[in-house]
């Protein structure tokens, strides 16, 4: 399986990605830039954390107007894969490939320890 790492500006942890999947597990990677159309032939899209237009809610929706994210659509409608990490996930959110939409916490509640998502959202 050949993966694709898309590189935003701002975005972080896309080199761990890419070392992680070409060093550790043998696979065949490819940069992605954020401006290009071409996925370069990948059967899976990795869009990785970071800060991507700054570390704000609904920071997706711009980088959803990206180039590259029409061709990541078309690839996902075509049933191609794709794995959104922390901002990722907003990103692929606000492309419209993940159901739902991401509000702010109507309460700042800082859990101690480790929470489960039993304890974050039934008390």
């Amino acid at each position: 399986m050949k993966f694709g790492v898309i590189i935003f500006p701002g975005s972080n942890c896309d080199e761990d990605l890419i070392y992680t999947f070409e060093t550790i597990l043998g696979q065949e990677v490819e940069r992605l830039w954020h401006k290009d159309t071409d996925l370069k032939g990948v059967d899976f899209v990795l869009v990785p954390g970071g800060f991507s237009y700054g570390d704000y809610l609904r920071s997706g929706a711009i980088a959803r107007f990206s180039p590259i994210m029409d061709s990541v659509i078309e690839h996902c409608r075509r049933g191609g894969y794709a794995l959104g990490i922390c901002n990722g996930f907003q990103i692929l959110c606000e492309a419209g490939l993940l159901p739902g939409a991401l509000l702010p916490m109507d309460h700042l509640k800082i859990l101690p320890g480790f929470a489960t998502l039993e304890k974050m959202f039934l008390g």
